[in-house]
C-alpha cells in the first residue's frame, strides 16, 4: 500500500505509516529504539503519545537545496537494493552495479522535481511536531551541511542524554 505513493514522490498517508509504526512499537514494548523520521505529522506523534513518552527528539536543519541536491543524486540497484550516491558512494562505472554490473535506475521520488515536492510538503507538516516536542523540553536542533561537522554534536548529546545499554552477553 505504501508502495504506491512513495513511487509518485509523494509522502505515505498518516493512517497508513501510524498502523505500521504502532504494530511494530507495540511488539517492542519493553525494549529500547530509536526511531528516524517518525513521528512526521501531530496524527503519527499523538498516536505514538499513547504507547510511550519520548526520552529525546533531534532535528536536523540542513539548508533545502542541499538536501535536495543529495536526494537527487541516489541510484539503486533494484534486484539487490543496493544504493548508491554519486556524490558519497558512487559506483565504481558511472550507472552500473559494482556487483553485478547491471544497470543502476534512479526511483521516481529521488528525481529533483519530486524530491523538491517531498522536502516541500515535509517542511510543513513536520513543522508543527517540531514545535510540540519543543514546547515538552525533549527537543534538540542541529544545523549544517556535512555529517562529519554535526555527528560530534549528536553523538555528545547521546552520550550524555542516554544511558548506555549493556547487552545481554555482558551479564
Amino acid at each position: 500500500m505504501a508502495k504506491q505513493y512513495i513511487e509518485k514522490g509523494l509522502l505515505v498517508p498518516d493512517h497508513v505509516i501510524t498502523r505500521v509504526m504502532m504494530s511494530e512499537l507495540e511488539n517492542r514494548r519493553g525494549q529500547h529504539w530509536l526511531l528516524d523520521g517518525f513521528p512526521r505529522t501531530l496524527v503519527q506523534a499523538e498516536a505514538l503519545d499513547k504507547i510511550c513518552e519520548l526520552d529525546l527528539v533531534i532535528t536536523l536543519n540542513i539548508p533545502f537545496e542541499t538536501l535536495k541536491d543529495r536526494l537527487s543524486r541516489r541510484w539503486i540497484h533494484p534486484p539487490s537494493g543496493r544504493v548508491y550516491n554519486l556524490d558519497f558512494n558512487p559506483p565504481h562505472v558511472h550507472g552500473f552495479d559494482d556487483i553485478t554490473g547491471e544497470p543502476l535506475v534512479q526511483q521516481e521520488d529521488d528525481k529533483p522535481e519530486a524530491v523538491a515536492a517531498r522536502l516541500r510538503q515535509y517542511k510543513d507538516v513536520a513543522k508543527p511536531v517540531i514545535e510540540l516536542y519543543k514546547s515538552r523540553g525533549v527537543l534538540h536542533q542541529f544545523s549544517g551541511t556535512e555529517t562529519n561537522k554535526i555527528w560530534p554534536y549528536v553523538y555528545t548529546l547521546f552520550s550524555n542524554k542516554i544511558t548506555p545499554i549493556q547487552s545481554k552477553e555482558a551479564y
